[in-house]
């Protein structure tokens, strides 16, 4: 980063309201010195303010959490009714490096659940809707867009360098390509699936092998096809999950390793299961 950069932290603490930086404040040092509102931000965060934007994330992350948020890179495999949520969710956390995984394009039938689709888009590419509504909601995130398949040969390139993979994928078949992936590529890997008033979401780390005990020698379609797939269910799920993967990137201990949680929304029941 070429810049004046005590010019830039006296700008930012003549302008700050205690810890905060405001928005405002951010554009302006943003066009005062030709930087992005991306950079400012890393600025800010390293210098121990806070972008007023993560205020009321305060009581549950420290300044120092969310410089680790906004360093991190989590890609999110799927960019249907899971990931749409997901990717919204991790983005206003204030997670730096999003890799949004997902070569299909909108149909009709995705309007009722994913969050990134709409009359207008229906057509376009998932990740291009991510990309476009990233950058509307929180311009220093980073969302990389990747229109290409999941599977062994693109795994690589995909997981490279990722601290969390999430999955948000519909087809089991992909999903244990994916587990098998993140062991190998020594990857923490946050599960979620839905069918109906039902989800699931489990932790697994490289060194165990939980969900491939869970996955192996079931059918490629499950229950998304046979109970449908309404609104709420994938916004509780990746909600879910955007816990699990906050904890996982500010250094915390999963409280789903290896376990399994099991929602019922018709009878209003969770329950966690050993894997």
């Amino acid at each position: 980063m070429m810049m004046n950069y005590q010019a830039i932290l006296d700008f930012l603490a003549a302008h700050s309201k205690g810890e905060l930086i405001s928005l405002d404040v951010q554009k302006r040092c943003a066009l005062l010195f030709s930087i992005s509102i991306r950079d400012v931000e890393e600025i800010i965060l390293e210098s121990g303010f806070l972008p007023a934007r993560y205020q009321r994330n305060r009581n549950t992350f420290t300044i120092q959490d969310q410089y680790r948020l906004f360093k991190s890179d989590v890609a999110v495999i799927g960019c249907g009714g899971l990931g749409g949520y997901l990717i919204e969710e991790l983005a206003r956390l204030g997670v730096g490096n999003i890799r949004a995984v997902d070569p299909d394009r909108f149909d009709e039938h995705n309007l009722n659940r994913q969050i990134l689709s709409s009359p207008e888009n229906i057509g376009d590419l998932k990740v291009e809707a991510a990309k476009e509504r990233v950058n509307h909601i929180n311009p220093s995130v980073n969302l990389i867009p990747l229109e290409v398949a999941f599977n062994r040969e693109t795994a690589g390139n995909i997981l490279q360098g990722v601290q969390v993979a999430a999955d948000a994928l519909d087809s089991i078949h992909t999903r244990l390509v994916l587990i098998e992936q993140c062991r190998n590529m020594n990857i923490p890997l946050v599960h979620g699936s839905v069918g109906g008033w039902y989800g699931q979401v489990s932790v697994q780390y490289p060194e165990d092998d939980c969900l491939t005990r869970l996955f192996e020698g079931r059918a490629d379609k499950g229950a998304e096809l046979e109970l449908g797939n309404p609104s709420f269910t994938p916004a509780l799920v990746a909600s879910l999950q955007c816990a699990e993967i906050s904890k996982l990137l500010i250094g915390k201990e999963s409280a789903l390793r290896n376990k399994l949680l099991v929602v019922d929304l018709y009878d209003m029941k969770f329950s966690i299961l050993n894997l």
